[in-house]
């Protein structure tokens, strides 16, 4: 990340009110923005000390891969924030276009939002077909279920769904894939350009592709569950019209305690998502090159790309976060 971009994040930090920062940054109508970085690697010590005689230690790179819920309410400035202070040039939309289409004209959607500076690429994980109403019923029966298998099993659903042969925007292969980008030359950048992701409320479907991303690099797993939980935190502003959107689709049949569960960010749910991918593949790495996602070759640039040696002052301290349950 550019000197400029880095000191544009750090300016951000501690403006989130009870928001714990980092990770989370504050942009005018935007929940749930945080950066996914600055979490340790496990990795063998370092054995170096800066000059100031601070232990270094490996980190995933600040800067880089942002998520947040979708961005209908973002402001002017919140734009001018995400494309020119943050230095976001790209934006993966995991909805579809139909899920927008059919949200809006029933009116239980959110308008779609775009701004200069940034391109938006729609990479649905869902096709048009995965939208009738029976997918539908069956899908949030899923979320709303009072026990976190229910949520395993749909994000196994997110997985299949986002690799599926057929799917020819391949949203996880796209993402994690400019993640894992080569430098093309002696004028290219040494890393990927900062991207966001998100979905609707920014939590599952980017939950998923998240952890990937994370789990990759070497992040254990405790600290790639409490990233995801911290959607509790980060949708709270949100909760009541997200309850609101869900509970009130008939198409969907869910009550507001259902729709608040479906909401909600268990860390069990994705412990036993990661559990289950190295239960079928062996290895959250072997899960990426099964399904396509990733070569070896692949995996270990985007390591290259998002693995940074830093003084220890800048791992993020997830331990230290309160996350109250919605």
């Amino acid at each position: 990340m550019s000197a400029a971009i880095m000191a544009a994040v750090d300016s951000l930090d501690g403006a989130t009110g009870e928001l714990p920062s980092p990770p989370f940054i504050l942009v005018p109508g935007l929940p749930n923005f945080r950066d996914a970085g600055g979490y340790e690697v496990i990795s063998d010590p370092t054995g170096t000390y800066s000059s100031e005689g601070k232990r270094r230690t490996n980190i995933v790179r600040r800067g880089i891969l942002f998520r947040a819920s979708e961005p209908s309410k973002l402001t002017d400035d919140g734009a001018i924030q995400l494309s020119q202070q943050l230095g976001i040039k790209v934006v993966y939309d995991l909805r579809s276009p139909v899920e927008i289409a059919r949200g809006l004209g029933t009116g239980h959607g959110f308008p779609l939002r775009e701004w200069e500076g940034s391109e938006r690429k729609f990479v649905p994980v869902f096709l048009d077909q995965d939208y009738s109403p029976e997918a539908l019923a069956l899908r949030y029966k899923n979320y709303a279920a009072e026990s976190e298998e229910g949520f395993i099993e749909a994000y196994q659903d997110i997985l299949n769904a986002a690799t599926d042969p057929s799917n020819e925007f391949q949203p996880f292969k796209a993402i994690l894939g400019h993640l894992a980008a080569a430098p093309g030359g002696d004028s290219a950048p040494l890393v990927p350009s900062p991207c966001l992701v998100h979905c609707t409320a920014g939590k599952d479907r980017t939950g998923v592709v998240v952890a990937l991303a994370l789990s990759l690099c070497g992040v254990p797993d405790e600290a790639v569950v409490h990233e995801y939980n911290l959607t509790e935190i980060g949708l709270r502003s949100r909760l009541e019209e997200l309850v609101r959107h869900v509970s009130s689709n008939p198409k969907i049949g869910i009550d507001v305690e259902g729709a608040k569960r479906m909401c909600g960010a268990r860390k069990e749910a994705m412990l036993g998502t990661l559990a289950r991918i190295r239960k079928q593949h062996g290895s959250v790495e072997q899960c990426v090159i099964d399904l396509g996602i990733l070569t070896q070759q692949g995996i270990e640039q985007l390591r290259k790309n998002l693995i940074v040696e830093v003084d220890e002052d800048e791992v993020i301290r997830w331990q230290d976060h309160v996350v109250a349950a919605l």
